[in-house]
């Protein structure tokens, strides 16, 4: 794992150029340009604050501010989008970018590492454009925002370690790639993203513990919301997950490497 944290520092320059390159190719003929960034997370973001808060005035028990419930759900909304939009681009980016990894000689685990920056970039304007949205309901930041970039690092470091094992399966068998849209919409149902757990029959409370994404999703949601800092108790387990995963997928990729050109 050493060898190959080495070799991706090595070709640093690549991996930024790259993530520079993808932006600069979606925003190219366009007057605006990066601009866009900004104006449709926070368009996104505004749309959901006004629907939910002023049209379906959904509130969330025992807080008064009647945005409480949009801005609960923005919260969860940007933690699942960071999540999935690794995870959905992993899964497929070795096959993605087959021609480029047959010509070219670099370290393989660049792609998913350009993916993962490129999608902590937009999720970054994200949250800026929900810090917008929030300033504009009166919702001020606190010092429990603090505690996002612990909360985008295990996300990261989850999705990043399962996207790359599912990327290899899927290299190998394609059918990886079209289950996962399947799981990934099943699997945002059974994270509290929409609804709160308190609501929730108590018999389907333990397989909602059981979801890696459940304290994840969670960490943005108390922060966002109630500004609060998790519990370090209660961290414990997600770490180990993602730190696990992260590993572990090290390992698969290790194994697999070999045969990973000849398969595409």
């Amino acid at each position: 794992m050493k060898a190959v944290l080495i070799s991706l520092w090595h070709y640093r320059h690549f991996i930024l150029s790259s993530i520079r390159a993808e932006f600069a190719g979606r925003f190219a003929r366009s007057k605006l340009g990066a601009l866009w960034m900004i104006l449709n997370p926070l368009a996104q973001a505004t749309i959901f604050a006004i629907v939910l808060s002023e049209v379906l005035v959904t509130k969330i028990p025992n807080i008064e501010n009647k945005s409480a419930y949009a801005i609960y759900l923005m919260a969860g909304m940007s933690a699942w989008g960071l999540f999935s939009e690794i995870m959905t681009r992993c899964t497929t980016v070795f096959i993605d970018y087959s021609n480029t990894l047959k010509k070219i000689s670099f370290p393989r685990l660049c792609l998913p590492v350009i993916v993962g920056g490129s999608a902590l970039i937009n999720h970054l304007l994200l949250l800026a454009a929900i810090a917008v949205v929030f300033l504009f309901f009166g919702h001020l930041p606190t010092a429990a925002w603090l505690v996002l970039p612990l909360g985008m690092l295990l996300i990261i470091l989850f999705a990043f370690g399962l996207g790359i094992i599912l990327g290899l399966l899927n290299v190998f068998s394609r059918d990886v790639g079209q289950v996962m849209g399947i799981v990934l919409q099943l699997w945002f149902w059974f994270t509290p993203v929409v609804y709160l757990m308190d609501n929730m029959p108590k018999r389907f409370i333990a397989v909602l513990n059981l979801n890696p994404m459940t304290p994840l999703v969670k960490i943005y949601q108390n922060a966002l919301l109630y500004g609060a800092v998790p519990n370090m108790a209660d961290l414990l387990v997600p770490v180990l997950i993602s730190a696990g995963m992260f590993i572990f997928s090290f390992w698969i990729f290790r194994r697999a490497s070999a045969d990973l050109v000849d398969a595409l």
